[in-house]
């Protein structure tokens, strides 16, 4: 199975321009936890609703003017559609992330989470537990 398989191919987008209070609202509206921020579809930053809360709110940035750009992580790792998805799970083991873009060249194309790699019935239920256990323990020595 590859990730073209069970990524989502609609992805909504911010900008690095984007305020936080904008991008939350993108996420509320569309029931996601992570946008890709993006120039002309190319992916140049990631943020999920916790960089919001954790680098916005908690470090008293105003949400109304500060912009996604300054609180983005700019070390995106990412997927492309024809990648495995045991390779992908191992991605998300190895750097301990929920969530990746999926890329075609540098454009964005779709998003693969957990949960899309959890809800197909052709992955191991086994193989999502063990990941998202890589993923929740900083210590988790086989996940190295």
């Amino acid at each position: 199975m590859r990730v073209k398989d069970c990524m989502c191919n609609e992805v909504v987008q911010a900008t690095p321009d984007t305020t936080l209070s904008e991008v939350a609202k993108l996420m509320n509206s569309n029931h996601v936890g992570c946008i890709p921020v993006c120039n002309e579809n190319v992916v140049v930053g990631f943020l999920t609703d916790r960089d919001i809360i954790t680098r916005g709110v908690a470090n008293n940035k105003d949400c109304n003017t500060t912009k996604v750009s300054d609180i983005m992580n700019t070390h995106v790792i990412k997927t492309t559609p024809d990648t495995s998805i045991e390779n992908a799970l191992e991605v998300m083991e190895n750097n301990q992330i929920r969530r990746l873009p999926v890329v075609e060249g540098d454009k964005v194309v779709g998003m693969l989470t957990l949960g899309d790699i959890a809800q197909s019935q052709d992955i191991e239920t086994e193989d999502v537990g063990y990941t998202l256990e890589c993923i929740c323990d900083e210590n988790c020595e086989d996940c190295e």
